[in-house]
């Protein structure tokens, strides 16, 4: 009998490959030894760590940073950060590095807010619109979610917003629904989390703080309107007190004295 040779399809051959890569980063970040670091080790490694966060503009894993950095794991990355933090907050920095869309970024406080905004203004065409922002609110809660629900809780058909929040990156298709017709399924991205200051899905408002929110608005407003009501009536109250035939009376009295 001959001998027949089976030669891997390329793709088991790409996907062996990846896979060894993968244990070598692995590898290369996993603990060498479990030797204490000296102060001088420790800042030179928050150094490496803050230099790598100044030079990008989005959110990098713990694991990735330790891997560029060569460093012996993730937990050399997180004390890193911990101690540039501290020094940022004794020295009133104006920046601090914050956990976001499942990375470290750097970013300025929240009260240097205006200042900035002033500096980058926003453009118009790149400001969500108020049927972008009810559909987009509807995907973060309800993923992954159908279009045929988001318009039923709209009420209108919303395709051409949901194409628009795909363009911006804030809305991806996660699936198909099991379903006749297979439809798709719409959640958020990365990016969405990056926007809106997350780190995951469960920093999502909840629904009672919304609610909150929302009761307490109209009583804000409806005591402004007291208070307006309250400036009316002592101004009618003023004027009752002094007719206008009384005032002028008074006039007329003023002006036969002064001839």
């Amino acid at each position: 009998m001959e001998e027949t040779t089976q030669t891997q399809p390329l793709e088991q051959q790409r996907d062996e490959k990846s896979q060894l890569e993968q244990a070598q980063a692995i590898e290369t970040v996993k603990p060498q030894s479990n030797k204490t670091l000296s102060d001088d080790e420790k800042q030179e490694i928050a150094a490496t760590v803050e230099a790598i966060l100044f030079s990008i503009d989005t959110p990098i894993s713990a694991a990735k940073i330790a891997q560029v950095a060569e460093l012996s794991g993730q937990r050399c990355v997180k004390d890193a950060i911990k101690t540039l933090n501290e020094q940022y907050r004794q020295t009133h920095r104006s920046f601090e590095i914050e956990q976001l869309a499942g990375g470290y970024r750097m970013m300025t406080l929240p009260q240097y807010h205006d200042v900035i905004s002033r500096l980058f203004k926003t453009r118009n065409d790149s400001r969500l619109s108020q049927a972008a922002m009810e559909t987009l609110s509807i995907v973060a809660y309800r993923q992954p979610v159908l279009r045929a629900d988001i318009e039923a809780i709209r009420g209108v058909a919303c395709g051409e917003v949901l194409r628009s929040l795909m363009e911006k990156q804030l809305v991806k298709i996660v699936g198909r629904a099991e379903v006749l017709g297979r439809p798709m399924l719409y959640g958020t991205t990365r990016r969405f989390l990056e926007i809106f200051g997350l780190n995951s899905l469960d920093e999502l408002p909840k629904f009672e703080e919304l609610r909150k929110s929302q009761v307490e608005q109209p009583r804000k407003e409806s005591s402004q309107n007291g208070e307006d009501a309250g400036s009316v009536e002592e101004t009618e109250q003023t004027a009752q007190s002094n007719p206008p035939q009384q005032n002028l009376e008074d006039a007329e009295a003023t002006q036969e004295a002064q001839e």
